[in-house]
């Protein structure tokens, strides 16, 4: 259940995403400057900032239609990651190290925090499964109707990430 290796050490809890959890998801979002829709259909910019839900139709924000710098798209990452932050302090009940919290913010800021409360993982999790963890993360790898790639190696990633701290 407990890793005590990870568990002993973790002191106090985390509450928020890291430098380095912020990091990790910009690794695996990657940088567009320009509107374009995601592997589900919907309008995203930056580093994965969900516009709005639908297809790009022009209906942007001008700010948006013209494109952002990369300090922008940082802005928006931060105040992204944030969010979905909040959502793992919101339904974790169980004590959670730095990359732990971090591995779970990056899951929840690609999944939507309403996707990340009810799952499985969640549940598993706050029973004290923590080994479940890893294995829950990698059955979330479609998107619209489709195994992605960049899905299974990002949740492989976040496993690690949550099994043993490697960022």
């Amino acid at each position: 259940m407990a890793d005590p290796g990870l568990d002993a050490a973790i002191g106090e809890a985390a509450s928020d995403v890291s430098a380095d959890g912020v990091r990790f998801i910009a690794r695996f979002e990657g940088f567009r400057p320009r509107l374009y829709d995601d592997a589900a259909g919907n309008c995203t910019i930056g580093f994965g900032h969900l516009v709005h839900e639908g297809p790009t139709d022009g209906s942007e924000p001008p700010e948006l239609l013209a494109g952002i710098t990369r300090a922008r798209a940082l802005e928006l990452l931060r105040a992204d990651a944030a969010r979905a932050a909040a959502a793992v302090r919101d339904a974790v009940r169980v004590p959670l190290s730095q990359c732990r919290f971090d591995a779970l913010t990056s899951f929840a800021y690609n999944v939507g925090p309403g996707a990340f409360a009810e799952s499985t993982l969640l549940r598993r999790l706050n029973e004290g499964d923590y080994a479940a963890v890893p294995g829950e993360l990698a059955r979330w790898t479609s998107a619209g109707g489709a195994t992605l790639a960049g899905l299974v190696r990002r949740r492989a990633a976040e496993g690690r990430l949550f099994a043993r701290g490697l960022y």
